[in-house]
């Protein structure tokens, strides 16, 4: 009975241990970021490629993207003790050490960096390995605590996936996949300062110079509207250079149409659930945005 007892107590230390490691992966985000590189894999000239080189490639972006996660949980983790957001995470609420993590991390960034010598190429990798210390070192340990414009231009490491695909299909840049960069580049301010908004408290208690804090709710409002109404102009350029057809055209003026309609809608409003709104309409609209591109190319 006590054998017993002591496997099932080493079980489900296990498994917790592995759902704390999951959870600094941020899941969720790496499916968005793997999905915009299969889009950019898709609209990258046809090389001939065998379907299980692409997934494995994939396999390694999605692999290195959750590490530059993991170390996002490990460098924020007095961050995350401050905000009501944020206090549960495994690390900042002392499920997962630091140092099981940083080996996860590693472990992960090792095997996803294999994966992509091995069924991709090595610009690809590297690129992807640059994205990683974009996001990891250079937001998220000095850009996010030095000025408001952090997540202007660390927005560049999350907005990689499209052009990572690309590469990773061709072994080469070119012009078209930057614009796929360009619209997540543009859609990410907007995105993130709606959230800003709503969470403006645990910013401020973290002493962290997100855009509301240091210029106010209305200054950021005015900034989402602007962002929102570029971002609208930046959507049309794949149609404009021959990349896309009319059915991307039309979705993309619909979805903006509704972005700039929403954005607007946050300015007049003085409630915080039409921040936490738009937040949400915004993870939906590149979702569709990347989906129409992908339908347009090869469906219809």
């Amino acid at each position: 009975m006590t054998v017993l007892n002591v496997s099932q107590k080493w079980h489900l230390s296990s498994v917790q241990f592995l759902m704390n490691c999951l959870a600094i992966c941020k899941i969720k985000v790496v499916l968005m970021l793997v999905l915009t590189a299969w889009i950019g894999m898709a609209l990258a000239p046809d090389m001939q490629r065998e379907w299980l080189s692409q997934v494995m490639s994939l396999l390694g972006i999605g692999l290195l993207s959750a590490s530059a996660a993991a170390v996002n949980h490990i460098v924020d983790r007095e961050i995350d003790k401050k905000m009501a957001r944020t206090r549960h995470r495994p690390i900042a609420s002392a499920q997962l050490s630091i140092g099981s993590a940083l080996m996860f991390a590693f472990f992960l960034a090792i095997l996803g960096c294999a994966m992509l010598v091995i069924w991709s190429n090595l610009l690809c990798t590297l690129l992807t390995l640059g994205a990683l210390v974009g996001y990891a070192v250079i937001y998220t340990l000095f850009l996010k605590r030095a000025t408001p414009q952090n997540i202007v231009i660390g927005g560049l490491a999350g907005a990689m996936p499209p052009l990572l695909g690309w590469v990773s299909e061709t072994g080469s840049l070119s012009a078209p996949p930057w614009l796929l960069v360009m619209i997540i580049f543009t859609w990410t301010p907007p995105h993130f300062w709606a959230l800003a908004i709503a969470r403006k408290n645990d910013y401020q208690r973290a002493n962290i110079p997100m855009l509301p804090v240091t210029h106010g709710i209305l200054f950021t409002k005015l900034c989402i509207i602007a962002y929102s109404i570029l971002l609208a102009i930046v959507c049309l350029l794949p149609y404009l250079i021959g990349m896309s057809g009319w059915v991307y055209l039309l979705c993309a003026i619909a979805l903006n149409a509704m972005f700039i309609a929403k954005s607007v809608g946050l300015y007049r409003s003085q409630c915080e659930q039409q921040a936490m709104a738009l937040f949400r309409f915004s993870i939906s609209y590149l979702l569709l945005l990347f989906v129409a591109l992908f339908l347009d190319k090869w469906w219809l």
